[in-house]
């Protein structure tokens, strides 16, 4: 099985609570290379691949509500 190494900041812990527009201009100032995705609570199904480019901000009523990652 082969290694993924994502460069930059991999977790935001510090962000849960905040409100989505705060996380995500956190996220682009800490991690360039990444692309926050709002993702409401209730959201059924995502995708279960790896992206290193991706960052997923679980979030409910404007307010994040998961640490967000990437992946």
């Amino acid at each position: 099985m082969e290694m993924l190494f994502c460069p930059g900041k991999q977790k935001w812990p510090e962000l849960i609570g905040e409100q989505v527009s705060v996380a995500i201009a956190t996220i682009h100032r800490e991690n360039p290379y990444v692309q926050p995705i709002v993702v409401p609570e209730g959201t059924p199904a995502i995708t279960g691949d790896l992206d290193c480019g991706r960052v997923r901000v679980w979030a409910e009523g404007g307010i994040v509500s998961r640490t967000p990652h990437v992946g």
